[in-house]
């Protein structure tokens, strides 16, 4: 008999697994892109302890195929088929300090962004395996199973492309496996009407550049670290760091860190030199895609991995005057979690705690890349004479300003009758607040561009001297004192040459 106010429920489960011809299609579209795609392979290389990755790549006569290719340590057969598993390992467990991977996905979901057929060979102990997911099959079969393709020697000798890659990259080693991609349909998506042939070349091209960032802490590695070699066809890659360490004159800020949950996160802030202050070489190497001002901000690293580059969190807007600040984020994979880390590992977000100080630490080392404007635009606009423009700060503000004390705009305004000296005055301000600042700004932080005088004739010039000349004659200067006086005087265009061979030419 029921006790009075319960309720018989009427529950029942239904085991309703999903399509794979359909997640897998769905799975593909999940943002990789070639490189990203790439670099989630190389992860597992490394996390498997290869020495040595060898990316290969052939066109093929129109049926190109990609293959990544390590000595780690490869898989029993066993292994290898838990590997092949979409979502192979929870991403809350607690992984190794050095494991690259994080969702169980990437192997798999990488290799289908790119490709309708990936095959996965294995060595370990001296024994080869080796399994497939074809989604060509996948999509024929009849069958909601997840039916993944295994070969076995025959089939395995029998693959032109598998074999010779076994037989030149896995013969000689105990362990080690191969990634094999094949009918590469979504990387030539689009290229139908181009030649395929070069755009094949450009885009592994560009995966090359990208590779030799994301993992250029392992291709050069600090000291005491093991070192990671990786190669396009033999041709070895070369490490791009970010952060310029060749050059002298780079400012390398103190180091902070951040202690969230037991865990320490470490902060890195770099200031790159002026374009004056390194050989052209390195400073258009180090601007990277897309130059100086885009690639400022924070780059986070996990496990020494760049996930994510050349980003403010949109803490602050980028600007000229911060372009050569760029700070290295260090985080351990432990706090994946919080860093909301997504599947293809190409973006990450902060978490509230590290965005607060991330924000302090902002405030603290913009002002050190500015400095290097600050200073340019000093020199500028402060010559140590007496100048037809003034600079003046006022809570964080800066105004230009016409100099009436400049003497002959001094000399032309007590020169004008009464009447006149309204309109000249107006002149002048009209003139001060129509300053270019926005133009001048941009000028003073723009590569390349060095701000001069217009180049008057020499007529002028002297016309213009001459002039203050006259000027300061009246306000009682002569001999010496005279030509100290305009020695002190900003006038465009003139040298101390020109004004004593005037002085000379009225005695």
């Amino acid at each position: 008999m029921m006790s009075k106010g319960s309720k018989k429920t009427h529950f029942r489960e239904l085991a309703l697994a999903p399509s794979p011809a359909m997640l897998v299609e769905s799975l593909r579209s999940i943002g990789y892109t070639l490189e990203t795609a790439l670099a989630d392979l190389i992860d597992n290389s490394v996390t498997a302890e290869a020495s040595t990755i060898s990316v290969r790549f052939l066109w093929n006569n129109k049926s190109p195929w990609i293959a990544v290719v390590d000595d780690g340590c490869g898989m029993t057969p066993d292994e290898l088929i838990a590997a092949m598993r979409f979502g192979s390992e929870s991403p809350l467990i607690e992984r190794s300090k050095n494991d690259l991977g994080r969702f169980g996905l990437g192997m798999k979901t990488a290799s289908i962004s790119q490709c309708r057929r990936v095959t996965v060979c294995s060595k370990s102990s001296g024994q080869v395996s080796a399994c497939e997911w074809d989604l060509d099959r996948i999509a024929d079969s009849e069958s909601d199973e997840w039916l993944l393709g295994v070969l076995d020697d025959a089939a395995i000798s029998t693959d032109i492309e598998l074999k010779m890659l076994v037989d030149g990259c896995l013969a000689s080693n105990d362990s080690g496996t191969i990634i094999l991609w094949r009918n590469l349909d979504a990387m030539l998506a689009g290229t139908e009407h181009v030649d395929s042939e070069k755009k094949f070349s450009e885009l592994m091209s560009n995966a090359r550049s990208h590779l030799e960032t994301v993992f250029h802490r392992f291709l050069s590695p600090e000291d005491g670290r093991k070192s990671l070699s990786i190669d396009f066809n033999k041709s070895p890659l070369s490490a791009y760091d970010p952060f310029g360490p060749s050059v002298p004159s780079r400012q390398e800020l103190p180091t902070e860190k951040l202690v969230v949950e037991g865990e320490t996160i470490v902060i890195q802030p770099f200031v790159l030199p002026h374009q004056n202050k390194v050989s052209r070489a390195d400073y258009e190497k180090y601007a990277g895609e897309g130059g100086y001002l885009q690639n400022q901000g924070f780059y986070v690293y996990r496990n020494r991995r760049l996930i994510v580059k050349a980003t403010w969190f949109r803490l602050i807007k980028k600007e000229e005057l911060n372009k050569l600040v760029r700070v290295r984020i260090d985080i351990p994979n432990s706090l994946d979690h919080i860093w909301s880390i997504n599947v293809d590992k190409s973006q990450v977000i902060p978490p509230e705690i590290v965005r607060k100080q991330l924000k302090n630490i902002i405030k603290r080392i913009s002002g050190k890349g500015k400095q290097v404007y600050k200073r340019r635009a000093s020199r500028l606009v402060d010559s140590g004479k007496v100048p037809v423009w003034t600079r003046e700060v006022k809570e964080g503000n800066v105004k230009y300003a016409i100099n009436v004390q400049h003497p002959l705009l001094k000399e032309v305004l007590d020169s004008a009758p009464s009447s006149l000296k309204p309109a000249l005055e107006s002149t002048y301000r009209m003139i001060a607040d129509g300053f270019p600042r926005d133009v001048f700004f941009s000028d003073v932080a723009s590569d390349g561009i060095e701000i001069c005088a217009d180049d008057s004739d020499e007529i002028a010039i002297k016309e213009l001297v001459l002039q203050v000349l006259l000027a300061l004659r009246k306000c009682g200067f002569e001999g010496v004192e005279l030509r100290k006086r305009i020695l002190e005087t900003e006038i465009p265009g003139a040298t101390e040459k020109l004004i004593d061979e005037l002085l000379e030419g009225e005695e």
